[in-house]
This record gives structure tokens, sequence and C-alpha cells, in this order.
């Protein structure tokens, strides 16, 4: 059932993983996606499979750290179909994995640009659009991270536990303005930054057996529902996909 047609969503960070299955299963819904990511080839193969599946996709390289880059994102999806009604805030990095003392200055700079910067530029440059035409939904990528410190993870930890609080007070200042925003922790799902994560053998999260990962695919079917009038209940609240009701409601497998 196309539950997303005339729907307009910006994605970051989809050119793989969570971001890439969140595009085909968007577009499988009817949404017309706008793909944003730095490297532009990935994209393309992104965009083609969408287009050769019936979908609609625009490419748009952007680098969400630099909010002019973001601005230019927003304006091209925006003369390209006339209006944006979602955003999925996806782009993120989990280096540097190191204890503080040996983490890089720079390197823990650049995580939190991307990882709470990042959704912050994508939210100014897009709210001002969603009030003026009274709708809109966006989905922040949070964690369990957010809440819960992890050895070598403090630039990531910092930003989701940043990015969860972003969530709650846009949430205050959109209620009554029919903005729907969540916060969404997709649990540990088999991606490239699993990869590092388990090359780093730091903490117990990079010790975990592949075969205990969660698929992208299901984080994807989760935000697309979210994406739906369906879930509208449940705006301003951060939301994880292993809590059994929110698997029920959108359509996944519940463990007995």
């Amino acid at each position: 059932m196309k539950s997303l047609d005339g729907e307009v969503i910006i994605i970051t960070g989809a050119s793989r993983g969570i971001g890439e299955a969140t595009a085909f299963e968007l577009a499988a819904r009817g949404a017309k996606v706008v793909l944003a990511a730095r490297t532009r080839e990935a994209l393309e193969q992104v965009a083609e499979a969408i287009r050769g599946r019936g979908g609609e996709a625009q490419v748009v390289n952007c680098d969400v750290s630099d909010y002019d880059a973001v601005g230019a994102l927003v304006r091209s999806a925006l003369e390209r179909f006339g209006a944006v009604t979602g955003l999925i805030n996806n782009a993120g990095v989990i280096e540097p994995i190191a204890r503080l003392e040996d983490s890089a200055a720079a390197a823990w700079e650049e995580a939190v640009k991307i990882d709470l910067i990042g959704p912050y530029n994508g939210l100014r440059a897009l709210l001002p659009h969603f009030y003026r035409q009274g709708r809109g939904v966006i989905i922040n990528l949070s964690s369990g991270a957010a809440r819960r410190p992890l050895e070598g993870w403090s630039a990531y930890c910092a930003s989701k536990a940043g990015l969860a609080m972003l969530t709650q007070v846009v949430a205050l200042e959109a209620e009554d303005r029919g903005v729907r925003v969540y916060g969404f922790a997709p649990g540990v799902v088999d991606t490239e930054m699993q990869v590092r994560i388990r090359r780093s053998g730091i903490n117990e999260v990079s010790r975990l057996p592949r075969e205990k990962l969660a698929s992208s695919a299901d984080a994807a079917r989760a935000i697309a529902w979210l994406c739906s009038k369906a879930a509208g209940d449940l705006s301003g609240q951060e939301l994880d996909i292993r809590d059994p009701e929110l698997r029920r409601r959108s359509g996944l497998e519940v463990s007995p």
C-alpha cells in the first residue's frame, strides 16, 4: 500500500546502511525521496535502483556539518518538488573510538559537528518551511548511547545525548504547529559502522557476534511507519526499536 503518497522526504546519510534501506522503504511506500550524503557515486547507485523500481529520487551531495550545504540541499529539494514534508536525520559517525586521553581533538570535534550540529542544521533549515505549510515530520536517529556511557565512545555518547535533548526541545516548540518529531534508536544494526566498532575491540558492543546484530531493513520499516499519520500519538518521544509495542504497531516481528 502506498501509505506515503505525496510525501517528500529528505534522508541524510542515504548512501548506505540504515539511510539506504530507509530510502528504499520510503520510496516503496510512495514517497519521493531526496538522498543526501558526501559520496555522490554511491548515492546515484541508490537512486538508480529506486527509479528502476518505479520510485522517484533526487540526489544532492551534502556535508551535514556545513549549514550552507544543508541550506542548499533544502532549496534544491523545494525547487524540484515544491515542498518537503519530512526529514530523516540519519547521517552519523562513530569515530573517534578511543579512550578520552587517547582521542584526537580534531576528530572529536568533527564527530560532534556531524552527529549533533548536522541534525541542528537540518532542523534550522527546514522548520520554517514546515511551520509555513503547517505540517512536517522529523526523525532523529538516536541511540542507547544517548543514555548509557560506553568506554571509548565519548564523542558519540555526548552527541547522541545532546540530540535527544534537541528532539525534546523541538517537540516542545513545535507543539500545535503541525510538526511531529521523534527520536528513534534502531538498535545495534549490521552496518559498516559496526564493522569499525568490532575492529576497535573497545567496550562490549565491539564483542557482539554479527548474528546478534539487527537488520537495517527492520529499522527502515519502523522509520517509514513513524513517517505515517498512524504514529502521531508518539510525537515528542524517544523510541526504541526493541520496544514490543512499537514493533507490533510498525509491523515488525515481536519475539514471544
